[in-house]
């Protein structure tokens, strides 16, 4: 009589049991299911008002309390959105560099206690050359998506005398009137997304996220324009920037403003 080993019978136990059969492979385990999302992961995309109406319908004071933390943030930030200075790329000249770009990073933001300055980001590019072409795409979801730092756009070779094509495109991030990291070739050597450019420029320092504290961590106000929402961090730009030299950016080099009063005689050295 033919033994089948893959049966699970008295009589092939005993087999195994005097090593005549090999042992049964282990059942393998179930995988556990995903953990359920909190409600802030749940209802990050839904507005103020669909906010407001969850939390008259929430079936516990808890349920309801998040509810409506999460609203005043999310008028909090749209406030924020408001003020902010930016949200588009602003085309520059050569003879605008010292005072769009220099001067403009050492302008606080009102309310910026802790003086960070403005990130500026200068993008320089050629019509025609494919990985300028998709960059500057990308430039201009960012520039709408951090309305906060400066993006400006530039000729290459109209900004650096006889900068060659094969630098292009070419990003330069300034904060505090100092070059703080340098990109050149960007995308050159393949396609990326606008979440790679956008997590350079956070490490690079020119970009600082907005860090929130989780639900349940703020006090309750009765009044939305006065709720107080801190960040969890003081100043992650100083994180970032230190992080930066882990990307594929390159650190300034022999990029120098002379400190004359026209902004005619800014000049970078190559």
């Amino acid at each position: 009589m033919a033994v089948n080993p893959d049966e699970d019978t008295e009589f092939n136990e005993a087999l195994r049991k005097h090593g005549i059969l090999p042992p049964r492979p282990p059942t393998p385990r179930t995988p556990s299911p995903p953990p359920a999302p909190t409600l802030e992961e749940k209802y990050a995309n839904y507005t103020a008002a669909q906010l407001r109406e969850l939390a008259a319908e929430a079936p516990d004071d808890e349920t309801e309390r998040i509810l409506e933390i999460l609203r005043r943030r999310k008028l909090q930030e749209a406030k924020k959105m408001e003020m902010a200075r930016f949200g588009r790329v602003y085309p520059i000249s050569r003879e605008d560099y010292t005072r769009e770009v220099t001067e403009a990073s050492k302008v606080n933001e009102e309310g910026d206690e802790q003086q960070k300055g403005t990130g500026v980001v200068v993008f320089l590019y050629k019509d025609g050359i494919p990985a300028s072409d998709r960059a500057a795409q990308l430039v201009n979801i960012l520039a709408q998506r951090h309305p906060h730092t400066k993006f400006v756009s530039i000729v290459g070779d109209k900004c650096i005398p006889n900068l060659p094509d094969a630098r292009l495109p070419m990003f330069i991030v300034y904060r505090k009137g100092e070059v703080l990291n340098q990109l050149v070739a960007w995308g050159a050597d393949r396609e990326r997304k606008v979440e790679e450019l956008e997590a350079v420029l956070i490490l690079a320092g020119a970009i600082i996220p907005q860090q929130r504290r989780p639900p349940g961590s703020e006090r309750d106000s009765d009044d939305d324009s006065d709720s107080d929402i801190d960040d969890l961090d003081d100043d992650p730009s100083s994180r970032m920037r230190s992080a930066a030299t882990s990307t594929n950016a390159k650190a300034p080099k022999n990029i120098r403003g002379k400190k004359e009063d026209s902004d005619s005689d800014f000049e970078f050295d190559l």
